[in-house]
């Protein structure tokens, strides 16, 4: 039996990449009374096969547009009139960044602003709520013996990816200060599970491992991830909204420290004695500016959710690898 969802117009942006369909799947199979908005532009990191997902249900609507354009963000905020968005839109992948920051300004800083600027005419509509979606790496980095990166932690990105995700967070908190816009700003781990682009380290690990291509290790492999399986992170943030939230901000994170080296070891033990296939690694160099360790401090959350977080790593590790073994293709057209 379906429950009835606290918001009724969710607007969410991003909603075709890896973290933006795991909410709305999660919606769509356990929640009624709602409708999405769904605002994608469907970059290289998604696939026609997931928007297929939800196209059979009559409370989903998609819209192919691109957030850094502000009239048609405008125009679809003033058609739909949301009383929840959700900001999953973002260029995220670091190497990317790296060699061109451009696209992560557009996305993640323009678009967050355009978003801002077509909700506040939706201030005063009842139960109005900003998501924005954002990333542990707006903290930088620690060293080993540092404690867990916490909410009221300064900012001090490291990446033009991670430090375009700490403007648009700046932005919307400003937002909320100057204009009273009611926000939730959730900085999450790394995640991993199904439908996830394969630049990613973990789909990296699965599909170079199909193709027999040698899986490519930054530096010693000691960088070390908090990791949270995807479907763990949008049930988080279901829970949240269901909480009266006017401003505010929580960590959302695996409690699952492992050191790079050791999650492909993981995998390759995985596709080796269910699969019968021989993953190889070879070492490279490091990436500029590789962030040494992230940690999440999940107490704020935690407490607020009167719950103890308790994860199952290894068991959504297998059934991340045995998606990828079904759905390799998942990508092609």
């Amino acid at each position: 039996m379906t429950q009835e969802y606290p918001y009724k117009k969710i607007l969410i942006t991003g909603g075709c990449g890896f973290i933006g369909s795991s909410y709305i799947k999660t919606l769509i199979e356990n929640y009624h009374g709602f409708e999405v908005m769904n605002l994608d532009i469907m970059t290289y990191a998604t696939s026609q096969k997931t928007l297929d997902l939800f196209e059979g249900h009559d409370n989903f609507q998609h819209s192919h547009s691109d957030i850094s354009d502000l009239e048609t963000v405008k125009k679809i905020f003033t058609t739909f009139s949301p009383n929840l968005v959700v900001n999953f839109a973002a260029e995220s992948h670091v190497d990317n960044s790296i060699y061109g920051a451009a696209p992560f300004i557009k996305s993640n800083i323009i678009g967050t602003f355009n978003l801002l600027e077509a909700s506040k005419s939706l201030i005063d509509n009842s139960n109005f709520l900003f998501h924005q979606i954002s990333t542990d790496e707006v903290f930088g980095d620690l060293n080993a013996d540092d404690p867990a990166f916490k909410e009221d932690d300064p900012y001090d990105p490291s990446s033009p990816y991670s430090a375009s995700k700490a403007s648009s967070d700046m932005l919307v908190s400003a937002w909320g200060r100057t204009y009273q816009m009611p926000y939730l700003i959730t900085n999450c781990s790394n995640n991993f599970g199904p439908r996830q682009y394969k630049e990613k380290l973990i789909p990296k690990i699965i599909c170079n491992t199909i193709d027999g291509i040698e899986i490519p290790v930054y530096g010693n492999g000691l960088n070390i991830r908090d990791w949270i399986f995807v479907d763990d992170h949008t049930e988080t943030i279901i829970e949240l909204h269901k909480k009266n939230i006017q401003s505010e901000r929580f960590n959302i994170g695996g409690n699952n420290e492992i050191a790079n080296i050791d999650l492909i070891k993981d995998i390759m033990k995985i596709l080796e004695l269910k699969y019968e296939l021989s993953p190889k690694i070879k070492f490279v160099e490091d990436r500029q500016g590789h962030d040494q360790r992230y940690a999440i401090n999940m107490n704020k959350t935690d407490k607020f959710l009167n719950r103890k977080t308790d994860y199952n790593f290894f068991n959504n590790l297998e059934v991340t690898v045995d998606w990828y073994m079904q759905n390799v293709n998942w990508w092609d057209e």
